[in-house]
């Protein structure tokens, strides 16, 4: 054999990564495939849609569990049965993704900022007695000045920013603020939503992974639901059957996987669903803020 073939032979037994002699089709030091090459541009597009997006064969098996048996793929989960399916972080990255990416382009507003002060002023003036004095609001304006001051003069100084922008940039502020730092806030929900189900479920002797797997797995599907009902816009009998099985779908999920009867389970979905609703608007309502003052 040539020196040139010699070269060429302990190049390719080598791996790329991290130089260790490899035998078979994988490095077994560092697992990286032991014949790699530059990718194609429909390679790079596959590893993309699989990777990142998650969208691959194994999706829809996912998709048709989640959607039409409520527990059972947070059971296969829990009980060993994973490679099939699509990973629950995934799972749930992927639907807020998309929910977030469709509520954007729908245009709703987010924060009513109101109209300018320059707006049209009604015909008929509202009786003196229901009227809010400009003293009054100035007032109000003034306290929050010093709340915020209180606790932080950078956070005045924020609201001061804000309050001086024109109405229209106030509203396109408050968008932008709202989508950029709201999924972050949902997210980060995740575990106190497990930790509220581990509360409604001690002494059931399951652990607290299993309670953040179900909150993956039932907020992705939440994610799902109001996609759909996004996409649903003019077709309201659509829309009630989406809403009726997001609100039926929990407390069938949560039977499935912690079992119980009908009666606690119900109970139980009521507690649940109040302190995260609560807890829901509170964080969001603090991101956005500090995402406007800081």
């Amino acid at each position: 054999m040539t020196t040139e073939a010699l070269l060429i032979h302990d190049h390719a037994d080598a791996c790329k990564n991290c130089g260790t002699a490899t035998h078979g089709n994988y490095c077994h030091q560092c697992g990286q495939p032991a014949h790699v090459h530059v990718p194609s541009a429909r390679e790079f597009l596959h590893e993309f849609l699989g990777h990142y997006v998650a969208l691959e064969g194994k999706l829809w098996k996912s998709l048709a569990l989640l959607l039409f048996k409520p527990g059972f793929l947070s059971r296969e989960y829990i009980e060993g049965r994973r490679v099939r399916y699509v990973e629950p972080l995934r799972l749930y990255l992927t639907f807020s993704i998309i929910f977030f990416a469709l509520f954007k382009l729908s245009a709703v507003d987010i924060i009513n900022i109101g109209n300018g002060r320059d707006s049209t002023r009604p015909a008929v003036s509202a009786p003196a007695a229901v009227q809010a004095p400009d003293e009054d609001l100035s007032r109000v304006g003034s306290e929050a000045r010093l709340w915020l001051r209180g606790i932080s003069p950078r956070l005045e100084q924020g609201a001061d920013r804000f309050l001086a922008m024109p109405r229209e940039e106030q509203k396109a502020t408050s968008k932008r603020v709202f989508f950029s730092y709201t999924p972050y806030a949902i997210f980060l929900m995740m575990p106190v939503f497990a930790l509220y189900l581990k509360l409604l479920y001690l002494g059931s002797g399951r652990r607290y992974g299993e309670h953040f797997l179900f909150a993956l797995h039932s907020n992705a599907f939440a994610f799902f639901m109001l996609s759909l009902f996004i996409l649903a816009d003019g077709w309201n009998f659509v829309r009630f059957v989406l809403l009726a099985w997001l609100v039926f779908y929990l407390p069938t999920a949560m039977r499935r996987v912690y079992g119980g009867g009908r009666a606690m389970t119900a109970l139980r979905w009521v507690v649940l669903l109040a302190l995260h609703l609560l807890t829901l608007v509170t964080v969001v309502s603090l991101a956005v803020a500090l995402g406007l003052l800081l």
